[in-house]
């Protein structure tokens, strides 16, 4: 079975006001004044609007920028990406792919060891799901993500 995330009225009602405005009018929050900038928890961070996941801590470091930056999504048809030149430079904007909820932004300055991306994300945008809550919340399918870490943590 198949989950099918969307972006539904009742889901955007739902909504706080900076949600909304992050998500939906393509806002940005404060750095360092955001709830999951410094969140060193396990687990996976979810479109606020559909569900749908988006990233894993797996893949979250700490580019001192002020935001969540991860290396790249959980899945890569996650996401989708635009050009934006709303402040008068080329970026590249990072949208959910189920709900079109504005996520943050690409750029090409994440670690090299990685890949090189910096998914530099809105926190209003994500909705976290800590690992020992992911089957609860419908997510058990991306444990496996964190059983491996946890088996290699505990090797050393």
């Amino acid at each position: 079975m198949t989950t099918r995330y969307r972006k539904t009225d009742e889901a955007v009602k739902a909504l706080t006001p900076d949600q909304y405005r992050v998500t939906q009018k393509d806002g940005t929050e404060p750095a360092f004044h955001n709830e999951y900038w410094d969140n060193h928890e396990p687990g996976i961070y979810v479109d606020v609007v559909s569900g749908e996941p988006l990233f894993s801590s797996t893949d979250k470091y700490d580019s001192g920028t002020g935001w969540p930056s991860f290396t790249r999504p959980i899945e890569d048809d996650a996401v989708t990406t635009k050009s934006d030149r709303k402040l008068l430079m080329k970026r590249t904007e990072v949208r959910s792919a189920s709900a079109d909820s504005h996520l943050g932004h690409v750029f090409g300055d994440g670690p090299r060891s990685a890949g090189g991306q910096r998914y530099c994300m809105n926190s209003a945008a994500l909705r976290f799901v800590p690992v020992d809550q992911l089957e609860k919340q419908g997510y058990g399918e991306y444990r496996a993500l964190f059983t491996t870490t946890t088996t290699e943590e505990n090797a050393r």
